[in-house]
Parts: structure tokens; sequence; C-alpha cells
């Protein structure tokens, strides 16, 4: 009996400790699994692990993670001297977009919207440059939207402060994009205004007694070109008639490189209300492809007088029904409806006096308004000569060609004013 005890024992003994110690180990395995920790990244790059339980974290680890966090969340507060150059210094964040975000809605509306942007008095820019070049100038950002953190980090912190950030997909950049290479950043600023804008000094410097009037330019890339013409001649202020496309609509803003943010831009101008916007004495000119030819051949037509000339005027007056087509210019002028302007070549002397140039849309040309304005203040028509038969100019080619010109012109007087001196 005692021979079989000891034999059980035996067989027993052996078993407790298989089973504790795979129960241990089985505890050792969760207990580990629990106890893995969490790297949390921060937008400075700061790594902080955190305990990831089933449970609650005990209070001080809780409170030492929320007050890292809140640390993080909120911008440092800094004396009114230092300016900060980097991200983290600035303490800036940014938010990540979801499906659904409110803020993505507005975007589009702002592009395709031109009532909504002059409602709202906001406008999109795109593009790292020409949003550095807004920035610079002092528009006001409002929100950015951007695919990268690089792009953002580019832009001067201190210029950052209080600005939405938002981190959105590079696919829903291109959907609201109609740049073929969109470079991942758009932003919505507040309607720049040209009393508060701070424009480059060498721009300021160069700045010539040069004016340019946009008389009802429908083509957004025709408008975009002129303005950035205007700032490379040097022109002293930009006027936009109502009519005229916007001057902040996105295609105006890619093909003006900037311009905007370089010279004074005027928009949504009354004829009435031009004058106000002009210096002492200025004489404004016309650009005219009417010319020479068209008058020493006059024809039966209206419309073969060019801009001046076009039936748009007689619709304009009520002429439209009252006057027939045989009655030649002459007859129309002498009733008074057509001022009568003197026609030069735009290489003769025209910027005795602060000048301003009109220049008109290629489809209606320039307005019965803009040939009043000229007369009552001594102008003239600025002829372009191409060859006959040729049609005019666009307006874009046009308005430099007068705009850098008029720029020689001064040039000119100036160097012989300090040789005078001299």
């Amino acid at each position: 009996m005692a021979a079989l005890v000891r034999c059980i024992q035996s067989v027993v003994k052996p078993l407790l400790p298989i089973v504790q110690t795979w129960d241990l180990e089985a505890r050792r395995w969760v207990r580990a699994l629990r106890r893995n920790p969490v790297k949390v990244v921060f937008p400075s790059g700061e790594v902080v692990e955190k305990k990831r339980a089933p449970g609650k974290q005990p209070r001080k680890a809780a409170s030492e993670a929320s007050s890292q966090e809140q640390r993080y969340k909120q911008p440092l507060r800094m004396s009114p001297s230092q300016t900060p150059g980097t991200w983290e210094e600035a303490g800036l964040h940014y938010d990540k977009a979801f499906p659904g975000d409110s803020r993505l809605r507005s975007i589009m509306t702002i592009v395709k919207s031109r009532s909504f942007r002059e409602r709202k008095g906001k406008i999109l820019l795109e593009g790292r440059r020409l949003i550095a070049d807004a920035l610079k100038a002092g528009a006001v950002p409002k929100v950015f939207f951007f695919s990268r953190l690089e792009y953002v980090k580019e832009l001067p912190a201190h210029k950052l402060k209080g600005v939405s950030l938002i981190k959105v997909k590079f696919e829903d950049i291109k959907d609201w994009s109609d740049l073929v290479a969109p470079q991942g950043i758009m932003g919505i600023f507040a309607k720049p205004d040209c009393v508060k804008m701070t424009y480059p000094e060498t721009q300021l410097h160069h700045s010539l007694p040069l004016l340019l009037i946009c008389d009802n330019l429908r083509d957004p890339g025709n408008l975009g070109t002129i303005l950035r013409s205007a700032a490379g001649a040097g022109c002293s202020k930009v006027l936009l008639t109502k009519g005229c496309v916007d001057a902040w609509e996105p295609k105006v803003l890619r093909a003006g490189m900037g311009a905007h943010f370089q010279v004074p831009i005027i928009n949504n101008l009354e004829w009435e209300s031009v004058p106000n916007y002009l210096p002492p004495d200025t004489r404004v000119y016309v650009a005219d492809n009417c010319g020479l030819y068209a008058q020493a051949q006059m024809s039966n037509k209206a419309s073969d007088h060019g801009w001046v000339c076009d039936r748009r005027f007689l619709k304009f007056h009520k002429y439209e029904e009252e006057v027939e087509e045989d009655k030649d210019l002459e007859t129309r002028a002498s009733k008074g409806w057509l001022p009568e302007l003197e026609v030069q070549n735009y290489d003769l002397d025209w910027t005795e006096a602060p000048a301003a140039v009109v220049v008109g849309g290629e489809t209606h040309g320039v307005s019965l308004e803009s040939l009043q304005l000229a007369e009552s203040t001594g102008g003239k028509r600025l002829l372009i000569p191409v060859v006959p038969g040729v049609d005019s100019l666009n307006s874009a080619m046009a308005a430099s060609i007068l705009l850098f010109e008029g720029k020689r012109q001064l040039r000119v007087k100036a160097e012989y004013l300090s040789r005078d001196r001299s």
C-alpha cells in the first residue's frame, strides 16, 4: 500500500508545476501586452510615450498627458517685442479635415461666385509664391488648406497667428483647383484694400505719373497680362470700371503673376467717380484701333471704324432705330453724340502732364464715357499703326505697347532734365 501511494505521488507531483508554469506564462504574456507603450508624435517633433490600458490611467499620468496635449494645442505666450521665426516658436497647430467638414464647402463657392466674393469680402489664392507675395504685401489670411506641412512651414510664422490651418488630402486640392499641376496649398484671404497694402519699395521708387484705366475688359487672361505689364512699366495705379472681369478672379490672379500685390488696383468703378482717382491736370488718352487709315477710307458700316464706332454706342443712346447704316461718321459726329478726338501716333509725345491710358475690350471696345472723359481733359486717341487689312491688336498687347512707350518718353525727359541741370 505504501508503495502504491509513493507511486501516485511521483506521478501527481510533476503535473502541478507544469500547470502553474503555464498559468504564469499566460499572465505574463497578457501583462506584457497591456504594458506595451504607444508613441505620440507632436507637431514639434517631440515623441511622448503613453501607456495604452483597458482601464483608466492613474491620475498623475493622465494629468501629465493632458497638460502636455494642452501645451501643444494652445499657442505660446510671447512678449510683443518677440517675433517668432519658426513653427515651434509660434506655437502653431493644425487640424485634419474629415469627410463632410463644412469648412471645405465654402472654398469652391469662393472660387466660382463673384457675388459671393464681393458679399463676403474674401478671395482665394493658390500656390506658395502667390500666397507669399500676398502675406508680404499685408494681405490678411483667414484659412489655409494644404496637403503637406512643409508648404505651410515655408511661410512666415508670425503672419499665421490666428489663421485656421487645415490639412487635407492632395486629391481634394486637385478637385478644387483648375490648375494642371496644383501646388498643394490654397488660402482664403480677406479682400485686399489698396489703401492698407504695403507695396514693394522698389515698385514705389520706380512709380511713374502714368495710370491705366481698363474699360469693359471681359477676358481674364487679358486682364491679368495687362496688370502684369502695368506693374512692370511702373504704373502708379490701375482703375477698373464696371463691366470688367473681377480682378480677383482665379484666372486673373494666375495671369497676373503677383502684380495684384505690386500696383494699387481699384475695382468696379462707375465712370462718374473715375476723375476722383486721377491726379490733378491728368490727361486721358484712349487706345484706338480706328486709325488714320479708317478715317481716310470711311465706310458705310459703323463696325468698320473700329472700337469707337461700335453699334453699342447706337444702342446706348437709342439711335439704333433712328440712325441708318448708310450715314457716314461725320454725320453722326455732327449730332454731338460721338466726341471728336484728335488721332495721334503712339510714339509721339503724349506725356507732358500726368497721363492716363484707357484700354477697352476687344469685343465692345472703349465706351462713350471714356471718350467724353478724354475730351474733357484735352486727351487724344493713340494709334498703333498696323498693316492695312490686319485686325486690331490684342488688348493686352496694345496696353503693353502704350505703357512702355509712355515709360520711355518719361525716361527720355528725365535724362534731358538731368543734362540741363548739369
